[in-house]
């Protein structure tokens, strides 16, 4: 009688690795759903990117440093896609133009989606075996930084959908319901010696750590963020024209921009208007300003004889405030009103909504070590010139979001969903 060799069944650990590597995928490409192959290809200005290279880009990446070195017998699709979709891996080779990403008609987008099913079918032949822990932390790290392109992806399709004079949706339906008005009151913190950074077994971003001990003075928080309905007297009492208020180079970039308001407000009938991804619609007051930059943020600080927080500061607050908001699950895709009553003693809307500006410079933290290779461009690079925000955004997935997250941007980048909490010395 002859055995026949029962072969192993798929162990459950592979069948999770494969549902959470498919969930992130399949929600970059229905963000992409609403949008016409038109607006995938095109680029409103340097800093973005059209949908197509998002899409195109965060499957370089795996098959850029998970599949061609690690997968036995991976062909990749098409050889030039290595320098057209590589962002800024130096180490890896030559790059596109980032300025010019709009100009490439092609790959068309029929294309760019047989690559994302190219390189998906061999993850998951990948991931159903054994996979080293070593490479387990790098496509874990894949998946963040996909996380990371969808949030700007609906901040770059909101910035080119802004340009066309028919201000069209990206998706219809308005999210904003009436709200009882709520009023931000102050939160003291005790000072003292702390420990800041990430810590833990779960993943975490290179720049997140390593945790260490730092001395916070006694501050106070506010209890909410600024609303547009507050950012809307500073503009009414000349903010925008009051040098006293502005950093010598915000105050340069609001002459040089002819900034009067936040990115997509407009005036009509002395209504403030705004342009979001349900199309035009008029500000909410009570919900939180965003759209503004660094200098704007401090601007306003300073007009209410107020500061930004530091990075420390906003971590110490938010830690132990449940990780609760307004994320790009709830569909809403626009920072919304508080909807329900919050302890006066516990900072709301600390996560979700708007990113906060803090008046903390990216920096590294104590300790830090650039990781060996290319991918220790994914983050150490970039610390300098840029200011930390905190908390995330109503863009931003839920579960890609922790109290020591850091994002960053330069100080005059107001296309994010950027807002502003404020801080007292204590």
């Amino acid at each position: 009688m002859t055995m026949r060799r029962r072969e192993p069944a798929p162990v459950a650990h592979a069948n999770t690795r494969v549902e959470g590597y498919r969930c992130v995928r399949a929600a970059s490409e229905a963000l992409a759903a609403p949008l016409s192959a038109e607006d995938c290809a095109l680029q409103s200005m340097p800093d973005a990117s059209p949908v197509k290279w998002h899409l195109a880009h965060t499957s370089w990446f795996f098959e850029t440093f998970v599949l061609s070195p690690h997968a036995r017998g991976y062909a990749p699709l098409d050889p030039t896609y290595r320098m057209l979709f590589n962002s800024y891996y130096n180490s890896v080779g030559d790059q596109y133009p980032r300025p010019e990403r709009g100009m490439l008609s092609r790959p068309s987008l029929y294309d760019v989606l047989a690559y994302r099913a190219h390189v998906d079918a061999a993850m998951r032949e990948l991931l159903a075996n054994e996979v080293p822990t070593e490479l387990l932390a790098v496509i874990a790290l894949g998946l963040h930084h996909e996380q990371q392109h969808q949030e700007l992806l609906l901040t770059d399709v909101k910035h080119l959908l802004a340009r066309n004079p028919l201000r069209p949706q990206y998706t219809p339906g308005w999210p904003l319901t009436t709200v009882t008005p709520r009023h931000a009151n102050w939160i003291a913190f005790e000072g003292g010696l702390d420990e800041i950074g990430h810590s833990g077994d779960a993943f975490s971003f290179d720049n997140e750590g390593p945790r260490h001990r730092a001395y916070v003075a006694a501050f106070k928080l506010a209890s909410l963020p600024v609303t547009n309905g507050e950012y809307a007297a500073f503009i009414d009492d000349g903010g925008y024209h009051r040098p006293e208020f502005w950093l010598s180079a915000g105050w340069d970039e609001v002459q040089r921009q002819q900034w009067d308001a936040p990115l997509y407000w407009s005036r009509r009938d002395r209504q403030f208007r705004t342009f979001t991804l349900h199309g035009e619609a008029e500000i909410d007051p009570h919900a939180p300003v965003t759209h503004i930059s660094y200098f704007e943020a401090d601007a306003y600080a300073r007009w209410v004889g107020a500061r930004l927080p530091t990075e420390y500061e906003w971590e110490l607050a938010a830690r132990g405030v449940p990780q609760a908001g307004n994320f790009v699950e709830s569909g809403a895709l626009h920072p919304l009103a508080l909807r329900d009553a919050a302890p006066s003693n516990i900072p709301a809307q600390m996560f979700g909504d708007v990113w906060e500006w803090t008046q903390s410079a990216y920096l590294p933290y104590p300790g830090y070590r650039v990781a060996d290779g290319a991918i220790g461009e994914y983050n150490g690079k970039f610390m300098s010139g840029q200011m930390v925000l905190r908390g995330g955004s109503c863009v931003t997935p839920h579960s890609h979001i922790r109290e020591t997250y850091r994002n960053f941007f330069p100080p005059a980048a107001r296309w994010q969903f950027s807002g502003l909490r404020l801080a007292l010395d204590g």
